[in-house]
Parts: C-alpha cells; sequence; structure tokens
C-alpha cells in the first residue's frame, strides 16, 4: 500500500487497483466523550470545518506536512486504511508493507512520528520515502538514470524542491510555504483592505477560481460574502483576479526565491541537464494558473505541468512497490514494528 499523507488531502494506493482514497486530511472529534471520539474523517469530516458546536472539532491533524496532533493522525490514517480494506470488520488483513512520502526537510523525530502512526495500524514494515523523489518517479522522470532531473512539488503545507539522479536526491529544499499560505494571504487581504472576515474553505474557493500567478487571461470578478469586521453583519462585497493575483505575489515569489536557490547550488552537468529537459512542476500548487509561466520567466528554463499533479506522490509509491528497480531506495527507509 502507498500513501501521499499530505496537509490537506491523504491519497492511499494498492499494487493491484491503482489509486483508491483521495480524501481531505480532516478528523471530527466529539469532545463530550470521554474519552473524545473521532466521529468523522476526510470528505464528511471537511464539510463539518467552521459548522460544528462547541463540543465537537473538526481540524486537521498535520500541519506543515508534518504531524501536529499524533492521536488523531494515526486515528485518521487507521480508518482510511479500513476503509481500502473494506470496513473496520476487514482490518484482519494486515497492510504488510507501506510506503508513505513525507518531506525532505523534516527532522528525524518527525520522521518516527509518521513511521509510529503507520505501524499503529498494523502495517509490518512502513518505508518513509521523500516527497520530491516519489513525486518525481509518479512523474515519470528517469531517477534511476545519470540525468539530472528537477521537480518542485507544491503541496498544502510544503513546497518541495529537489534535482534527482540516480535514484538519489542531489540537492533538495523543503520550504513550508505552499498552498495553505497563500489561502492565509487571501484572509489576510480582505480583512485588511475590505474589514471582511472569511473562513479558510472560501479562501481556498477564491484561489482555485481566481489565484492566478501570472496575467495571461481575462480579468473576472466573484462575490464574496463573510462577516463585516465593523458592525459584525454578515456582508458580500466584489473581488477580482487582479486583487487575487496582487496579495499572493509575495508568497509565489517566496516558492520562486527557493527555486532559484536550489539551482544555484546544483552541479553543472546537472544544471545542463535540467535547461534541456526543464522542470516538472507537480503537486495542488502546479494548477494555480500561470504558476508554471512565473517560473520559466524568473528563472529562465521551461517548466511543464504534471500529467497528474494531485497524484504524482501516490504514483510514485505505487511504482516503487510493483518495481523491483526502486528497491534499494525502499530498503534504505525502512521501519519495522
Amino acid at each position: 500500500m502507498g500513501i501521499d499523507l499530505g496537509t490537506v488531502n491523504t491519497l492511499v494506493c494498492t499494487t493491484t487497483k491503482g489509486v483508491v482514497l483521495r480524501e481531505p486530511s480532516v478528523v471530527a472529534i466529539d469532545y463530550s466523550k470521554n474519552p473524545p471520539e473521532v466521529i468523522e474523517v476526510g470528505l464528511a469530516a471537511r464539510e463539518m470545518i467552521g459548522r460544528t458546536p462547541g463540543n465537537i472539532r473538526a481540524t486537521r491533524p498535520l500541519r506543515d506536512g508534518v504531524i501536529a496532533e499524533f492521536e488523531w493522525a494515526e486515528k485518521m490514517l487507521k480508518r482510511f486504511i479500513e476503509k481500502v480494506n473494506g470496513g473496520p470488520g476487514a482490518f484482519g488483513m494486515r497492510p504488510g508493507r507501506v510506503v508513505i512520502g513525507i518531506p525532505s526537510g523534516v527532522t528525524e523525530v518527525e520522521r518516527r512520528a509518521v513511521a509510529d502512526a503507520a505501524l499503529q495500524t498494523g502495517a509490518s514494515i512502513v518505508n518513509l520515502v521523500d516527497e520530491p523523489m516519489a513525486a518525481a518517479i509518479g512523474a515519470g522522470m528517469p531517477v534511476d538514470k545519470p540525468t539530472g532531473s528537477m521537480i518542485i512539488d507544491i503541496g498544502g503545507g510544503t513546497t518541495e524542491i529537489a534535482v534527482v539522479s540516480l535514484k538519489g536526491c542531489v540537492v533538495s529544499k523543503s520550504l513550508r510555504t505552499a498552498g495553505d499560505e497563500l489561502n492565509e494571504n487571501i484572509q489576510d487581504h480582505l480583512k485588511k483592505v475590505h474589514n471582511l472576515s472569511i473562513g479558510e474553505r472560501t479562501a481556498e474557493e477564491i484561489k482555485i477560481r481566481m489565484g492566478s500567478a501570472y496575467r495571461n487571461q481575462e480579468e473576472e470578478e466573484m462575490e464574496v460574502r463573510g462577516l463585516n469586521l465593523l458592525n459584525g453583519l454578515p456582508h458580500t462585497i466584489t473581488i477580482n483576479s487582479t486583487e487575487v493575483r496582487e496579495c499572493l505575489f509575495p508568497t509565489l515569489m517566496e516558492i520562486v526565491a527557493g527555486v532559484k536557490s536550489t539551482l544555484e547550488m546544483t552541479p553543472p552537468e546537472l544544471a545542463a541537464d535540467i535547461v534541456d529537459r526543464g522542470i516538472v512542476l507537480a503537486g495542488g500548487g502546479a494548477l494555480l494558473a500561470g504558476m508554471d509561466e512565473l517560473i520559466a520567466k524568473e528563472v529562465d528554463v521551461p517548466v511543464h505541468i504534471a500529467n497528474d499533479p494531485l497524484s504524482c506522490v501516490v504514483l510514485g509509491t505505487e511504482k516503487m512497490l510493483n518495481d523491483p528497480t526502486y528497491l534499494s531506495i525502499l530498503d534504505a527507509t525502512e521501519f519495522r514494528g
């Protein structure tokens, strides 16, 4: 079983069926029970964010690509694995080997927390693979060849930038600047400029519908509903795509700076390969309109979007489980219960 345990979404694949689960990394907890009890995970829990009574809290147990609330992350992961195995009654089937993609910049303590969470769900062997390597494999890049390949995986909590060659990361950088920060940019902008308070889900909807990194489309307008901070009453405003692009720009330039920094550290021979082959963009951030054009303009290297950017990491874990070529990567990242 392969898992992309993301800050925003969790994807699960099996060696025989491909991607079998794609759900938000959200868990809803009822604190009126003793001990507190998980009532929903995934999509059902996400629908509850910002809409629950005092005794129920819908939360994301991962922040910036790592586990922030271990107990709830473990329970969420267990529920997802149960779903894949056909429900709690079928959980007698141990998942055996589980390959999980994690950010390249996490500490050893954070790695152990992820491994422990997976082992607690019943897995017998857990492999923790760096997300940029898994994403590069999932995007079909020739990571086993002596050729430089550059991948940028913009997720919800982290942006992973790496140059890979011969099944290893030659240069890598993990930025805790990604999709979540873009949502916060929109929320902060509306508070400062329009005195309007909106929730995280509304900010994400604005980013998806109106967000762009480069001026390459017709200007659009959108009505946004929220709470007026001056009088505390519901209020509706109209924003345009230029306004949204400008508030996202500083964070996008932080990602571009990370790409430049990684390229500066890349050995010349591999840098020449990257100029020839281009950079591959993966993750949810790859879907932001004009993101590929912004990076290409700033670093003067062609940028291509992966065929299925949202699934690159989990597809990479699937290939690693099925193809003996990648066995050496798995052997070096193994945890056992």
